[in-house]
């Protein structure tokens, strides 16, 4: 049977869509489809017609996927979600629509919802031997034992020294609520009793901008490059994504925060939707003063990174961290892997406590730590901080100590001279810990010195009670475990009797320093490679 002149056209149409398609031009090639999928929406609309139903629905959901495939590749997913929908309401069954549709939904990090997409695919004869789709659903099954288990397991990459690009993760957001706080504005607060170093969010960055450091320092040129590139970044994703948008605006702007709404933890979850009503343009004094107040640096003081480069510098944009607020004794560490952000407990937290990270040093003089508040634009009100205050910082002797930081005198005798003021003011527990914390640089340089520990080691403490005491009052830290480890290296213990209980205490504090994202092997691994540093 010849073809009439308009199924002539359509079948041109199609082709031409294909071929657009196949060359990656993405936007021409949504046109092509979008005009052929009106004339088959059209034709079959029709009481009578001359096109083949069955051949013509087929047809039109090809269009459909592979116009949902062009969309996804814009990153203009909602849009790709919708075509997959209506290609789904045409043939429910459709191998390659379930497939793209789970494979979007998997880039949102809707898991559950694109597992039942995979799951439906899996039934397709077309499935068997398709190594594309069985990796897509493999990766699925992960990540979404990931987000509802926050269960992370990083072992081989450390292991193998940070091979490759990092490792893609999927979304967690653990047992919290975001509440009135009584520090600043809102906080973000566990809801349960959690067990140090156990995963409280993994998130990943709205958006992220890089650079490597040739020097020390990046030159302020090179900074402002990096901010403009960063802004342009978060500005085009919320002109594409509302519900991102929306988020990001829920952000604070600094200043009083008492009267903001405390909007709740659910809107952050990846199932969520955000409103898709259109929008007035995009505020840009509020949504810069938002990313000048909540965007976080990599090399943050309460922040570790896993890479095999540091030489970098990273800043970026992540939601629900941006809710935590300071303390200078705080209770939770950031792990960065990648683009994505890990916030674990740095020690035991209890149900209705208040998730707190340091903005800026905890192990520093109290001066340093006001100093550096008004640079944040903060005033710290914490527990340590108002002991400080309030019974230290009128003390000549402390004064006495910091002008002899300040000369260069003996560490050993300014260690033994604060340990012996400690025990005069009856300071006992937590209080001892937040001064060896604050004055942490003398006993890192004098546990660090041969010469000054066969002077004074027998008239100071030990560093495992300064360790506990330190980590205690003031949580986990990278250079506490790096000396303790050092210290462990030394005695060689790891071959004397004592050597597993002591290495228990290493591993214990790198799980807090850390998280619980690695074996104990991949552990050891790492502290040598911190140790190299």
């Amino acid at each position: 049977m010849a073809t009439t002149p308009e199924e002539e056209h359509m079948q041109n149409l199609r082709s031409r869509a294909t071929e657009l398609f196949i060359r990656e031009e993405w936007n021409p090639s949504i046109e092509a489809y979008s005009q052929f999928i009106t004339l088959c929406t059209h034709h079959l609309s029709l009481p009578q017609s001359h096109f083949t139903s069955v051949k013509l629905r087929k047809s039109l959901c090809i269009a459909l996927c592979n116009r949902a495939e062009a969309k996804s590749r814009l990153r203009e997913l909602n849009s790709a979600l919708d075509d997959c929908d209506y290609a789904l309401q045409v043939d429910g069954s459709h191998f390659k629509t379930l497939v793209c549709k789970g494979k979007i939904l998997l880039s949102l990090n809707r898991y559950s919802m694109a597992l039942h997409c995979f799951k439906m695919a899996h039934l397709d004869p077309q499935a068997n031997g398709n190594v594309d789709f069985l990796g897509f659903w493999q990766k699925c099954r992960k990540f979404e034992f990931l987000s509802r288990t926050g269960f992370l397991d990083l072992s081989d990459w450390v292991s193998n020294g940070f091979p490759g690009k990092a490792p893609e993760l999927a979304e967690y957001i653990g047992a919290i609520q975001i509440r009135k706080s009584e520090i600043s504005g809102r906080g973000i607060f566990v809801t349960k009793d959690i067990d140090a170093g156990s995963l409280i969010l993994i998130t990943k960055a709205i958006a992220m901008e890089r650079s490597m450091l040739t020097g020390k320092d990046l030159s302020e040129d090179i900074q402002l490059v990096m901010w403009k590139n960063f802004v342009d970044k978060v500005v085009e994703l919320v002109r594409k994504c509302h519900k991102t948008r929306d988020l990001i605006e829920k952000l604070s702007i600094g200043g009083n925060e008492d009267e903001l709404d405390v909007p709740d933890v659910d809107l952050f979850r990846p199932e969520s939707i955000g409103e898709m009503n259109s929008r007035d343009e995009i505020d840009m004094v509020k949504l810069l003063a938002i990313l000048d107040v909540n965007s976080l640096t990599e090399e943050a003081v309460s922040a570790n990174v896993l890479r095999k480069n540091n030489d970098c510098y990273g800043v970026g944009l992540w939601l629900l961290p941006s809710f935590i607020n300071h303390s200078c004794s705080p209770n939770v560490r950031h792990l960065h892997v990648g683009d994505y952000l890990i916030v674990h407990a740095s020690r035991d937290l209890k149900a209705d406590e208040e998730l707190t990270i340091a903005y800026y040093d905890p192990l520093s003089l109290l001066n340093k730590r006001r100093d550096m508040s008004v640079t944040w634009g903060i005033q710290c009100r914490c527990k340590r901080c108002k002991f400080e205050v309030d019974v230290l910082y009128h003390k000549k002797e402390l004064k006495e100590i910091e002008i002899g930081i300040e000369k260069g005198m003996d560490v050993g005798s300014l260690v033994y001279k604060l340990e012996e003021q400690m025990k005069r003011w009856k300071l006992r527990g937590k209080e001892r810990g937040y001064m060896r914390a604050s004055f942490w640089s003398l006993y890192s340089e004098a546990y660090g010195s041969e010469k000054c520990m066969k002077k004074w080691g027998r008239r100071i403490p030990i560093l495992e009670a300064v360790v506990d005491s330190i980590t205690d009052a003031v949580g986990s830290d990278h250079r506490v475990l790096k000396i303790l480890n050092e210290e462990l290296k030394k005695k060689g213990s790891a071959s004397s009797g004592d050597g597993n209980l002591e290495m228990e205490k290493v591993f214990r504090l790198g799980r807090e320093v850390y998280g619980k994202v690695m074996k104990k092997h991949a552990m050891r691994k790492l502290l040598e490679l911190c140790n190299a540093d």
